[in-house]
């Protein structure tokens, strides 16, 4: 069986968790955790960079960040993961879907305007397979009415809109390192990036459980005690020491990821010529990272019979998000603005493809044949 995924491994992790786990502190924010920052924040153009546990915890930081309470409205696709939505539910907002694009998949950025009310207080963009959303637009609509901007760059990393790093355009940013991604700090993770320094202090205290721990330990307070809200985010120094060892092979696995996603349009284009199957669109401001590579059938119909084929060769290939707007929570805590014009529609198209750091070719080559087999 050719996995969907299989989680990223450069070779040398093992020599840093064990350099990790030889320290005297294996806890968080130690040595490899201070790598880890320190490489986000001279790679990118960031004010801060902090390590979570997860994505998901990073997103629930930023919501407490941006002072989310009962009562508030936050925009966001339909189209993305659970913890997109949960971050801002878990502090009473309502969750506003709007529409996506039919060709990246994101949200569509001439729906946001007019989902916005007195109650709106941030919009989310989910830079969907790596590939941007329309920032400039995005980031003009929420100067004009005040808005907070938080990126869900969770599979974002290495990417870029207009020469912008994903993640570092908002407010706020935020990344994941689960198995899933292109790179991951042992299975989970995540990074809260900062591009307004007015969050950085208060960041630092809900990350430590609501403490001023972190001014203490850099010698500003001779003590420190619980001051405001917050939780446990920190990851371990081994969660760190794994991710470490990748970020120092981050453009080798950058550069081998968007290899085989080059293999696998050359491969399927001649389905796009004869109108078979959709490929990926990647607007030509936009950099993408080799996240994911996706097709489109004609119907749900179709990408049941293409999945079942594919399985039956031996091949992992998978469907990805259920709207949220069409789930139980969804509808609770939630709804949707407009018309739901592309995003169930698009969603019951899509067919992912095997996609990982190391895809041998001959396995590339392999489902690129199938598929093609199955439609011609």
């Amino acid at each position: 069986m050719i996995p969907f995924n299989s989680p990223p491994r450069i070779g040398t992790e093992e020599k840093y968790v064990v350099e990790a786990m030889r320290q005297d502190k294996i806890s968080g924010d130690g040595r490899f955790s201070r790598k880890c920052q320190q490489w986000f924040e001279h790679s990118l153009p960031v004010d801060k960079a902090l390590m979570t546990t997860s994505c998901t915890h990073a997103l629930e930081m930023a919501a407490m960040l941006i002072g989310i309470e009962p009562g508030d409205e936050v925009i966001m696709p339909s189209y993305t993961f659970v913890s997109t939505a949960n971050a801002f539910a878990l502090r009473g907002a309502k969750i506003v879907f709007v529409d996506i694009r039919p060709d990246t998949m994101n949200i569509d950025e001439t729906k946001i305007e007019a989902a916005i009310t007195p109650k709106t207080k941030a919009i989310v963009p989910v830079h969907y397979a790596g590939v941007g959303c329309e920032m400039d637009t995005i980031m003009e609509i929420a100067r004009r009415y005040g808005l907070f901007v938080v990126e869900d760059a969770a599979q974002g990393m290495m990417s870029a809109y207009k020469g912008q790093a994903l993640g570092t355009i908002g407010h706020l940013g935020t990344f994941s390192f689960h198995e899933t991604k292109n790179y991951t700090s042992g299975g989970e993770g995540g990074l809260l990036l900062i591009n307004d320094p007015s969050f950085i202090e208060r960041a630092e205290i809900i990350r430590e459980k609501g403490t001023n721990r972190s001014r203490f330990f850099r010698g500003e307070v001779d003590k420190y005690s619980w001051v405001d809200l917050g939780s446990s985010y920190l990851p371990s120094e081994l969660q760190a020491a794994y991710l470490y060892a990748q970020l120092l092979s981050a453009e080798k696995i950058n550069e081998n990821r968007l290899e085989s996603w080059k293999s696998y349009y050359d491969g399927l284009y001649s389905l796009r010529e004869i109108g078979k199957a959709e490929l990926p669109v990647v607007p030509e401001h936009c950099r993408q990272n080799g996240h994911m590579f996706y097709l489109k059938t004609a119907d749900l119909k179709e990408r049941t019979a293409l999945l079942e084929f594919l399985h039956k060769r031996g091949i992992m290939a998978v469907f990805h998000y259920v709207p949220l707007h069409t789930s139980e929570a969804g509808r609770r805590f939630g709804s949707f603005s407009g018309t739901d014009r592309y995003t169930t529609a698009e969603s019951n198209r899509i067919v992912r493809l095997p996609m990982y750091y190391g895809l041998h070719a001959d396995d590339l080559q392999k489902v690129v044949n199938d598929v093609i087999q199955f439609f011609t």
